[in-house]
């Protein structure tokens, strides 16, 4: 995991994906393209830009310590295969519901429950 700015990231964005805004997470896949299976355990990159992290956790009334984790589990989840970009609901649904649980989880590993 990269923590990076809002700068930082919108750069990112920009030059790899061809969107000119900041983000709150890119993931990286190191699975794909001609590299790919040069070390199959290595799944890739998540990069979070903590300025998004901490808007997106202030105005969910969330700490930024959850919304950094719940980023992270989004990230490792695209580099799985999960996507909810340009796919019907049904996928959207699926990798939602998997980062709930994931996220939940966390949130007992952390909590002591």
């Amino acid at each position: 995991m990269v923590l990076v700015d809002d700068v930082e990231i919108r750069e990112l964005n920009l030059r790899y994906l061809e969107r000119d805004w900041a983000t709150n997470v890119i993931s990286f896949p190191m699975q794909e393209g001609e590299w790919g299976g040069l070390n199959p355990f290595l799944l890739g990159d998540v990069v979070i830009s903590v300025d998004t992290a901490f808007r997106d956790a202030t105005e969910g009334g969330v700490s930024l310590e959850s919304e950094l984790y719940f980023l992270l589990i989004h990230g490792i989840l695209h580099l799985t295969g999960y996507n909810h970009e340009n796919v019907g609901e049904e996928e959207t649904r699926r990798m939602e519901a998997k980062e709930t649980e994931l996220f939940t989880l966390i949130k007992k590993e952390f909590s002591g429950e």
